[in-house]
């Protein structure tokens, strides 16, 4: 609680620095907006998934639930800028890649659907050529994380935002968690409210909506976090979590809270060991761990970590064989019966998009 009280009074001392940072992100988004800076766009239908924000507001599950969906119907790729990875410039995934070439959420992409390309790229205005040259069938391109990145026109922007911590209720780094403007939501088609509560009621809905001010053109959903049964990181053997389990659960995600709360719903105790965001485990790091749950008393225990972290852990695959860690997968449960709504919109932007290789009224095929 004091390390938390801290940390606020220390950024709101940095205050000046935020608002420095804000008429540099103003700067740069006015030059776009007078066309002085200019957006490419591309021959295909391309959807952006992004936020206002640092931090977690489920952008990776997000473009896995569209992965999902589209799939089956039409010829996809992710591109994604690839953070913390080793590697540098484009980089498109093969099998034998690891998340040290691309990053763990594009891994984490690679490994669930591995018909669908993957690739990275610091500079997605350069990456977008090659990945279509080396992928010159596709369809459709899904971008993560680059609703910032307006060097790229995407055909259709999905902006997330955290129920608790609302991009209008938020303020500019390093204060605040906002990286770009707070006016920015204008650009999106989707805005999604992600994190909410399963028992959200319609008339809290509308107290959001009203504080978004959605535009006419937008269409505003809510979400809350899924999380399916854990399985084991090397055999995917499943597991229950009950009131009997100590968990020692590992994290190095920027959000862990959701995951947090779900244990202590679901077990009688369990312990924390908390990593930065996107962190690279070291061998020491799995020393650590061993170590920490071998002072667990308790008869029955494991470790749980996220499906982004096994990402960076797998690289220690034959020492993880050996331990009771699992995996605990998360998705984005749409309320209010509106994911089909969801999906539709998508659906209907991709096959109605017009390209140059399509005649005009022609939709786009599907498979």
């Amino acid at each position: 609680m004091f390390s938390n009280w801290f940390l606020k009074s220390f950024r709101i001392l940095l205050l000046p620095f935020s608002i420095i940072y804000w008429f540099a992100v103003w700067l740069r988004n006015f030059l776009y907006d007078i066309k002085i800076r200019r957006s490419a766009s591309f021959g295909l239908p391309i959807i952006c998934v992004g936020n206002l924000s640092v931090g977690g507001t489920g952008k990776s599950p997000m473009v896995e639930f569209l992965i999902g969906h589209l799939k089956d119907k039409f010829k996809l790729a992710t591109l994604s800028r690839g953070y913390k990875r080793k590697t540098t410039g484009y980089v498109l995934a093969s099998e034998h890649t690891t998340s040290l070439d691309i990053g763990d959420e594009p891994m984490l992409f690679h490994q669930k659907f591995p018909d669908v390309p993957v690739a990275v790229g610091e500079e997605r205005l350069v990456a977008i050529p090659q990945l279509l040259h080396d992928r010159p069938d596709r369809q459709v391109i899904i971008l993560d994380d680059a609703f910032q990145h307006r060097a790229i026109s995407a055909g259709m922007n999905i902006l997330l935002t955290d129920c608790g911590n609302l991009f209008t209720r938020d303020f500019y780094l390093p204060t605040g968690d906002l990286r770009d403007l707070k006016s920015g939501y204008k650009r999106a088609d989707i805005i999604v409210v992600t994190k909410c509560k399963f028992e959200m009621t319609e008339e809290e809905a509308d107290k959001i909506r009203n504080e978004i001010q959605p535009q006419p053109k937008q269409q505003l959903f809510f979400a809350s976090i899924q999380y399916g049964n854990p399985y084991h990181i090397t055999n995917f053997t499943p597991f229950e979590l009950d009131i009997n389990t100590e968990v020692l659960l590992v994290t190095g995600i920027a959000s862990p809270q959701p995951l947090k709360k779900l244990v202590e719903e679901k077990c009688n105790t369990y312990q924390l060991m908390p990593f930065s965001d996107h962190y690279i485990f070291h061998i020491d790091d799995l020393r650590d761990i061993r170590r920490r749950f071998d002072r667990i008393e308790a008869s029955q225990k494991i470790i749980l970590t996220t499906e982004k972290d096994a990402m960076r852990l797998m690289k220690f695959r034959n020492e993880l064989e050996r331990l009771p860690m699992y995996v605990i997968p998360i998705s984005h449960h749409f309320l209010f019966e509106e994911e089909m709504k969801f999906i539709e919109a998508v659906t209907k932007f991709i096959r109605e998009f017009k390209s140059s290789n399509v005649k005009k009224g022609e939709k786009l095929p599907e498979i």
